[in-house]
């Protein structure tokens, strides 16, 4: 279940693009709500406890290193993490920064699933959103459905990478620890960005609060 749930939310994502307009639809928009809701309470009840109890120097360096290097990749990649897509649809252009922004970003959160069942299905829910945002954009645009069909598996296959990486190579604990701490930087980032832009004028209507709530107790009682 570590390799396939990841590969199955992009497949969920790309099947939900072809039913809704992820950019316009509220069923769509509340998953989003939720997922940023559900991944960042996973990340303040158990990442960070667990960092921090590892007892290696410089952990908030190393939270702040992932947080700064999101900002980078989301300079890249236009915020496609967080729900938006602001690349030119018409440009027949494979577009390599896009990947390689979104498979950094998935390669590194693939690194801390092996510890915790909840954390996976935190990232799988914050991926299908994601990747419906992605289909909808490389299916829309000039470049091919192959090409975009190439894209999607690459970016479905990096997460999975990250765990079979961790898992099968020695990494050692402090490695290991200051990795995590990197992507709880990358979680808090897009998860804050996510609840801070999920609504029109940056303001909560109540069903969208409730939704907020849900992730963050479903996240809890897990």
């Amino acid at each position: 279940m570590l390799y396939i749930l990841p590969l199955l939310a992009v497949v969920i994502g790309y099947v939900i693009s072809l039913f809704l307009k992820p950019s316009s639809s509220t069923g769509f928009q509340l998953l989003l709500s939720f997922s940023g809701a559900f991944l960042l309470a996973v990340t303040v009840f158990e990442m960070l406890p667990e960092v921090y109890s590892s007892g290696y120097d410089k952990v908030g360096v190393f939270i702040m290193v992932g947080l700064l290097l999101q900002i980078f990749l989301e300079f890249l990649s236009k915020g496609v993490e967080h729900g938006h897509m602001h690349h030119d649809r018409k440009s027949a252009k494979f577009p390599f920064l896009l990947l390689f922004s979104l498979s950094m970003h998935a390669l590194l959160e693939g690194f801390p699933l092996n510890n915790s069942s909840d954390l996976l299905h935190g990232v799988v829910i914050h991926k299908i959103p994601v990747a419906a945002i992605l289909a909808a954009f490389l299916f829309h645009s000039k470049i091919g459905k192959f090409k975009a069909f190439l894209f999607l598996g690459i970016f479905g296959l990096m997460t999975p990478l990250g765990s079979w990486i961790n898992e099968n190579f020695a990494i050692s604990e402090a490695y290991s620890s200051y990795i995590n701490a990197m992507v709880i930087g990358i979680f808090l980032h897009v998860s804050t960005t996510i609840l801070f832009e999920a609504s029109k004028n940056h303001s909560f209507n109540a069903t969208k609060l409730g939704v907020v709530i849900a992730g963050i107790l479903l996240a809890y009682f897990l």
